[in-house]
């Protein structure tokens, strides 16, 4: 099977590079500079033990492109995802499924509409990774895990030949049966982790520390659980319990990428992950206060940033 990696960044290029060690034939879509560099150095994957692997990688620039690949895998920030989209078009054919790896909802609507339904899969990435100043991956955490399945009853291409692909990798690979219910569980949790860190600039533990903060924290889930439900999505006692210790915890340190993000002057995911919860929540009739809140102090940040 051949895959098109388009991102190689802390997710795409992470993942890519396992599918490479793995003897996958996979191609990396990137800008001309960084494919240069790809190509001549390959990836560097810092890895949490201390060691660096250098990964020999394919990397292609748009316009050698031909539409001859089985699967795309789709890896970018979701701001960056309409340029990527017009990008990798060229490397669809009618036996071409794409399968994004973005937060949140609002990408499906966006590939299923340029693509159809039977040539897009859903999945959810639970990694822990961030770019050096160099572009290598480095790793923070240990988890690595890619859940996916098609969103239409007649994919071009069988989830089981897509889960063939991606097994035996060096990561958890897992085909879902309700990838849309698994979309939606994520999507709450870190909508809610993110909002909650990003507003209060701070991690989850320190939060919850300070007078109010756990219910602040707890009226947050609350929000996004509610919209989840409304939608039809409603999170299972597994996810929820999970969700609950996570925001509701006094200790640790955790946030998310969106506030890594904001913290080091870098662009925001903030209109596709906590956005687009307060316009379905909207559309819904399910009132967001504090979501509404946190996405009008992420777009200052945006609009400040230019």
């Amino acid at each position: 099977m051949r895959i098109l990696v388009v991102g190689a960044g802390a997710v795409g290029g992470y993942f890519g590079a396992k599918l490479v060690r793995a003897g996958r034939d996979v191609d990396f879509l990137a800008r001309p500079a960084r494919a240069e560099l790809l190509n001549g150095h390959g990836l560097d994957i810092h890895t949490l033990d201390g060691r660096t692997e250098n990964v020999p990688v394919r990397a292609v620039t748009a316009d050698r492109l031909t539409p001859d690949y089985d699967l795309v895998i789709v890896s970018v920030k979701s701001y960056g995802l309409d340029g990527a989209v017009d990008d990798l078009a060229a490397a669809v054919g009618p036996d071409t499924v794409v399968l994004p790896f973005l937060n949140g909802m609002r990408h499906l609507d966006v590939l299923t509409g340029r693509f159809g339904p039977d040539r897009v899969y859903g999945g959810v990435c639970m990694v822990m990774t961030r770019l050096d100043e160099r572009g290598g991956i480095v790793e923070v955490g240990r988890i690595s895990e890619l859940v996916y399945g098609p969103l239409s009853d007649s994919p071009v291409v069988g989830p089981d030949r897509v889960h063939t692909a991606l097994e035996g990798a060096g990561f958890t690979a897992r085909s879902a049966e309700d990838i849309r219910q698994e979309m939606w569980d994520k999507w709450i949790f870190l909508a809610s982790l993110g909002a909650v860190t990003c507003l209060m600039r701070a991690p989850i533990g320190r939060v919850n520390r300070a007078p109010g903060g756990a219910e602040f924290s707890a009226g947050m889930l609350a929000e996004a659980v509610a919209v989840a439900t409304a939608a039809g999505h409603p999170p299972g006692e597994r996810i929820l319990e999970f969700a609950n210790d996570v925001v509701s915890d006094t200790e640790r340190d955790t946030s998310t990428s969106m506030y890594w993000d904001l913290t080091h002057d870098n662009p925001v995911e903030g209109d596709h992950i906590v956005g687009d919860l307060v316009a379905r929540g909207r559309a819904l009739g399910v009132p967001t206060p504090l979501f509404s809140l946190a996405h009008t102090h992420l777009s200052v940040y945006s609009a400040a940033r230019g």
